[in-house]
């Protein structure tokens, strides 16, 4: 029993990666202001050009770059629908959430002729699990062996990343001034204005670094979770990770832990597939997979109390002229 939980929870935590980070995107960009539903479509543009990227050139680093270049261009255009021409966030959001999914997969047809697919990613295409040090003279010793060479060793270094962006975040937000101006942006864009900072340039930065967040989520998915870019791989996780975000109330470790819920909940459905539970028989795997998904709405809904966001989410900033 200790050693199937201790395997939940090693899948949790590589289930758990993407949510993680693009719900830190999403953090940035909301506590700035703007909300950013497109979070979905960053995830699979960042997916595909990694893998493209990769296979092309024969790097997962390269295809990091790659990754993290398509993220950023769209949280741009994003910042330039919402910031500068002051447009609807969510239609924009959709909007990048729609072209993405169809243009991945046009461009898959195009440039690979594999049904939309990349080539298969092998060798240093992809990023490998890492062993700790002494993970594997520690195997054998009761209890502490496992958890160490099986639960915290053996992941990729953007797992890693992922998990200690969580503190840095916490510091960059509340620690720094950067993060101060960031908080103040989201409730009163006036008093910001009024204290001389450029709100736009401010908004467009936070919209960078919701980017490359999201970037190295979609690069995960497609160069380290998986071997290539599929049609549709993101499955969700961008709306999943905006739910982490309400759940967690827009701060950096509830966040992160309503995304490792939503990855223990995931990693439980995948266990489940396939066994006979007792007085029920085999559960339809269908009935499986959806259960994160209702398990999400069902936490929201009744459990996280009233979340609420930061005060100018949303609204268009029109600078006073004086």
């Amino acid at each position: 029993m200790f050693e199937a939980i201790i395997l939940i929870l090693d899948a949790t935590l590589r289930v758990s990666t993407p949510l993680v980070l693009a719900a830190l995107a999403g953090l940035y960009a909301e506590r700035s202001g703007i909300v950013d539903i497109g979070l979905e479509g960053k995830l699979l543009g960042s997916a595909f050009a990694a893998a493209a990227a990769a296979s092309v050139f024969g790097s997962a680093w390269i295809g990091l770059v790659f990754g993290i270049m398509a993220s950023v261009g769209l949280a741009l255009i994003h910042g330039f629908a919402c910031i500068t021409h002051r447009g609807d966030h969510i239609v924009s959001g959709v909007a990048i959430n729609t072209i993405v999914a169809g243009l991945t997969v046009t461009l898959g047809l195009d440039w690979f002729a594999q049904g939309g697919q990349t080539p298969a990613l092998i060798g240093d295409q992809r990023f490998v699990p890492l062993t700790l040090p002494f993970a594997d003279a520690l195997a054998d010793v009761p209890v502490i062996g496992l958890i160490y060479s099986e639960l915290l060793s053996g992941h990729n270094i953007l797992v890693y990343l992922a998990f200690a962006l969580v503190p840095a975040s916490v510091w960059l937000v509340y620690k720094t001034r950067f993060g101060l101006r960031l908080r103040a942006v989201g409730e009163n864009p006036h008093a910001v204005d009024t204290a001389g900072i450029n709100v736009a340039f401010l908004r467009y930065r936070a919209m960078i670094i919701c980017g490359i967040l999201c970037g190295i989520a979609g690069v995960y998915l497609s160069t380290a979770h998986n071997a290539g870019f599929l049609k549709d791989m993101s499955a969700g996780k961008g709306y999943i990770a905006l739910a982490a975000l309400i759940f967690g109330k827009w701060r950096p470790i509830p966040v992160m832990f309503a995304c490792l819920l939503f990855g223990f909940l995931d990693a439980v459905a995948v266990r489940l597939q396939g066994v006979s539970l007792p007085g029920i028989g085999e559960v339809p795997v269908q009935a499986i997979e959806v259960l994160p998904y209702v398990l999400t709405i069902l936490l929201l809904a009744g459990f996280i109390g009233k979340a609420v966001g930061p005060k100018a989410i949303g609204r268009p900033y029109v600078k006073e002229r004086g």
